[in-house]
């Protein structure tokens, strides 16, 4: 095979996002993940909705697919079925996927097709110019909500999570090195990878996400969850969470040493349990309150539903080899309407 880097996954065309944009960020972290997979890119098909993430495919230079609006997730469950060899990677935002793609996201995540779906929020719509989202926090003003959302905004790990999502993961467009690793594991998994990404709009919702992304504050509001290791943050790792009080499932954060607390208090994360108890806990976290969780929530194996569908096709074949969509429509009974 011959060796691939960055630039090979780059396209002639003009990258037209606004100029700051996040989308730039996880573009490029996507280009570098690409050639470290092994895939070909003739085998790799970036398929969209609609909106500012939307564009992607357009950047990458593999096979691609802009759709419609909340449709990408289905138009990607019929290519996957009809070529299983492909790597499937499905691009959307949260008004896509959440507003009028939420039944296709839900039930692309509960079939576990075997794709890869990166949402890019930035809890605005971009695209149409500042209308609050679905994962717009509640009193945001915009043109849509001039005196405030009244909304009660979706976690869209908390959804994929009770849509019983085998792997659940958020990053950052900032952290590039924590991106990258987040979508080499997704590329790994057999299954639906469900990739929350937090991606600044720097036009209509600029800062969104400065109140645990600024580099001095950062290392305590942001709590990067590793499968077997303590829930552990700060610049000395001396802050931690635990579940407080007894028969408590309030996640609280707590420091080493102060009222006899111990690394043994302290939780220990296993992205494999299959209960999905602690990881929607954590999925709600976010400061003040506590540190945002930045990692693999979740990570199971379970029978994907392409197998499943070829494994009946195949099976109808062998039982009846001479089938045939001809003979389908001249068999049985026909009459004449006159």
């Amino acid at each position: 095979m011959v060796a691939v880097t960055k630039k090979d996954f780059q396209t002639d065309q003009e990258v037209r996002w606004c100029p700051g944009c996040g989308d730039y960020a996880i573009l490029a972290s996507v280009q570098r993940v690409m050639p470290t997979l092994g895939i070909p890119k003739e085998k790799i098909i970036f398929i969209s909705g609609i909106g500012c993430s939307s564009r992607f495919p357009y950047y990458m230079n593999t096979y691609g697919f802009h759709t419609i609006h909340g449709r990408a997730p289905a138009i990607a469950t019929g290519v996957k079925v009809s070529n299983p060899e492909l790597s499937v990677w499905v691009i959307t935002g949260d008004g896509d996927a959440l507003s009028i793609g939420g039944n296709h996201l839900i039930h692309a995540l509960r079939r576990n097709i075997n794709i890869k779906i990166l949402m890019f929020n930035n809890r605005i719509y971009g695209l149409t110019k500042g209308q609050y989202s679905p994962t717009s926090e509640p009193g945001k003003k915009t043109k849509s909500t001039p005196m405030g959302s009244i909304d009660q905004p979706f976690t869209p790990l908390s959804v994929a999570l009770g849509a019983n999502a085998s792997f659940v993961a958020r990053s950052v467009d900032r952290e590039a090195k924590h991106l990258e690793m987040v979508l080499k594991r997704a590329a790994e998994h057999k299954g639906t990878a469900f990739v929350e990404i937090f991606q600044n709009c720097n036009v209509f919702n600029d800062g969104a996400f400065l109140h645990f992304t600024t580099k001095g504050t950062k290392a305590d509001t942001q709590l990067h969850i590793q499968h077997g290791k303590p829930l552990l943050f700060g610049a000395d790792k001396q802050r931690g969470i635990r579940l407080g009080g007894l028969h408590s499932l309030t996640p609280e954060v707590v420091t080493l040493g102060e009222n006899g607390v111990t690394e043994r208090d302290i939780l220990v994360y296993d992205e494999t349990d299959t209960s999905g108890t602690l990881p929607f806990l954590l999925s709600k976290l976010e400061p003040p309150v506590a540190p945002i969780p930045l990692g693999v929530f979740r990570a199971i194996e379970r029978p994907t539903y392409d197998e499943g569908v070829n494994a009946q096709v195949a099976d109808a074949q062998n039982k009846s080899p001479d089938a045939s969509i001809e003979k389908l429509l001249k068999g049985g009974d026909t009459w004449v309407v006159s």
